[in-house]
């Protein structure tokens, strides 16, 4: 099973990008973030005739969220309890007898601040949410955009990061506190070394100089990382004209 994550930054925009990366790469799930668009609009229709499945909730400019596979995702979630957040930024389906939690966590702004504040409360309700599914099916994935740099191998210059956001202790304990539920970062199981990065600002051409973070992430249960055949960061979308400034992650399951 072949398990994928991408911030499109627009979908849009980036609709051409994702036909052709699913073309090309023929993953069982693609979970996209900050698709930007409301549903009346979203192409559903372009990827049911390129022979796709998806569910999405979206909103007006920001955010959005999206679930494309190879079945029909089942039991499909956009709302969780105890979370009042008009912002779309959650979904999960069950896609191949998987559960895919798919997320696009808060940015923050900065530490210190209310968007700080409301981000960590977020992810507070949200690690509620994912234990709570956990109860209700036993192999589970939560992946997406995460706003984490979950160490100082993840980012391209830790000293000039440090505690800045994305990069807090605050935000890697919360992220700490997800795996803490059961989970592993899948590209971690088979890379050990820094470098490796998903996003790069789009300012001071921050791709070509390396200047990045890994912040887009695929956690699997400690059961299904025994699975784990390869993990990877697919750089060539990065590379195509008016690219999004996230790039693909893939992981790939024996399962």
């Amino acid at each position: 099973m072949k398990i994928a994550s991408w911030n499109v930054n627009s979908l849009k925009v980036r609709l051409e990008h994702v036909l052709q990366w699913l073309d090309t790469e023929q993953p069982d799930v693609l979970a996209l973030q900050e698709t930007k668009m409301t549903d009346d609009v979203f192409p559903h229709q372009a990827l049911t005739d390129a022979g796709w499945h998806v569910v999405f909730a979206g909103q007006k400019t920001y955010n959005g969220v999206a679930i494309i596979a190879n079945e029909p995702p089942q039991d499909v979630i956009t709302d969780i309890p105890d979370l009042d957040d008009p912002q779309r930024r959650i979904i999960a389906a069950t896609v191949n007898d998987v559960r895919v939690i798919n997320l696009y966590v808060v940015n923050g702004s900065a530490p210190g601040t209310q968007k700080f504040a409301y981000k960590m409360h977020w992810l507070d309700k949200v690690t509620a949410f994912i234990e709570q599914q956990q109860s209700e099916y036993e192999d589970v994935v939560v992946l997406g955009d995460f706003n984490i740099a979950p160490d100082d191998r993840d980012v391209h210059d830790p000293i000039k990061w440090k505690d800045k956001i994305l990069c807090t202790k605050e935000e890697r304990g919360a992220l700490n506190q997800i795996l803490d539920l059961g989970f592993q970062d899948s590209f971690r199981l088979l890379h050990d070394d820094a470098g490796f990065f998903s996003w790069w600002d789009y300012r001071m051409n921050g791709f070509v100089r390396g200047l990045g973070l890994r912040i887009d992430l695929i956690l699997c249960t400690d059961e299904m990382s025994e699975a784990v055949t390869a993990s990877y960061i697919d750089l060539e979308p990065r590379k195509w004209e008016r690219p999004s400034d996230h790039t693909p992650v893939v992981s790939e399951f024996d399962w």
